[in-house]
């Protein structure tokens, strides 16, 4: 396989799992947002738990899509103009989610901010849950035409095996804001945030035994790799190690390690669907439609070049994101400039 477009193959997932990871836990504080705060004070800490981060977390998504569009181009194509009306779904519940957070506490009425808290929760919820189901149709297989069009229509798209994963997807980013809002929140607040982490982490165990059973049982593309390359399960076997050691330290009340848990259980499941679509970045119905490292690749010099421009700006992204954080560790406090 051709080195460069694997190593944008690696980087495009390292891109992904990074917006996974971080929009994950403020994706997951909207999904158990009218679970966990009962109160508009509980419900200004889960906003201010992601207020000064939660924009800056979708740059990761800006890039990846930036990224998929320079190394990529056919991918890119098939996909944002095949998933249209999903991606403007997904589009729709981002800027849902966005007024939600920013508008809530421009008015004091209950029936203003109750109307902004269900926004942020749905949109949320929304976003989740369709990334996965489109995760679930790249592992499943896309019915592309000879002309690499996709022909299946939005209810091509929700078919078992993708609704599953997008029920995983969703309750992965329950479980990652619960932890968060666990580090974030004193009180009740964080007993009922603690609770909601547990009942996450069941439902991610049973969503992803089902996906794994639906996989296997229909011979999906998805597990060739597995029955072929004893290396592929690196992957699931992290993936046991992160939910098993996850659930010891919540159930004992270790905070942040319980967050790195969950945080390694999502990383550990993006290698296992990196491993399952290698060397396909859209597998399709009929294997000789897919698209590959391959034959969807950019020319080597744009390759090239954007492989120097990440390893320059990469660690900018990351220094800065690591500095944001630290400045605004610790549990949170209200003030005049909260939301």
């Amino acid at each position: 396989m051709p080195f460069l477009a694997t190593t944008w193959f690696v980087l495009l997932g390292v891109l992904f799992t990074g917006y996974a990871l971080l929009d994950g836990f403020d994706l997951g504080a909207g999904v158990v947002h009218l679970f966990v705060a009962r109160t508009d004070l509980e419900r200004r800490q889960v906003l201010n738990s992601i207020g000064p981060v939660w924009d800056g977390n979708e740059v990761w998504l800006i890039t990846a899509g930036g990224a998929l569009f320079a190394a990529f181009p056919i991918v890119y194509a098939t996909v944002f103009s095949g998933f249209y009306l999903a991606m403007m779904l997904v589009l729709a519940s981002l800027i849902l989610r966005a007024i939600s957070i920013e508008y809530r506490g421009k008015e004091t009425a209950k029936w203003w901010r109750a109307g902004w808290d269900l926004g942020f929760s749905v949109g949320s919820g929304l976003v989740a849950l369709l990334l996965g189901v489109a995760l679930g149709n790249l592992l499943n297989g896309v019915a592309l035409d000879a002309g690499g069009v996709y022909r299946g229509g939005l209810i091509g798209l929700l078919n078992p095996f993708s609704l599953v994963v997008g029920v995983l997807t969703l309750a992965l980013a329950a479980q990652q804001g619960s932890a968060w809002l666990v580090l974030k929140t004193e009180g009740d607040l964080n007993a009922r945030a603690h609770r909601a982490q547990i009942a996450a982490q069941v439902v991610v165990v049973i969503a992803w035994l089902g996906a794994t059973v639906l996989a296997f049982a229909g011979n999906l593309p998805a597990v060739g790799n597995f029955k072929t390359n004893i290396a592929a399960w690196i992957g699931p076997v992290l993936v046991v190690n992160a939910i098993v050691f996850g659930l010891r330290a919540t159930v004992m009340g270790q905070q942040f390690r319980a967050f790195v848990c969950s945080s390694l259980t999502i990383a550990a499941l993006a290698i296992t669907a990196g491993a399952a679509l290698y060397p396909n970045l859209v597998p399709a119905a009929v294997d000789s439609r897919s698209l590959t490292i391959a034959n969807a690749h950019s020319s080597d010099l744009t390759l090239q070049v954007m492989l120097v421009v990440a390893l320059f700006g990469m660690p900018v992204v990351i220094g800065y994101t690591s500095y944001i954080y630290w400045k605004f560790k610790g549990k949170v406090r209200l003030d005049e400039a909260s939301y």
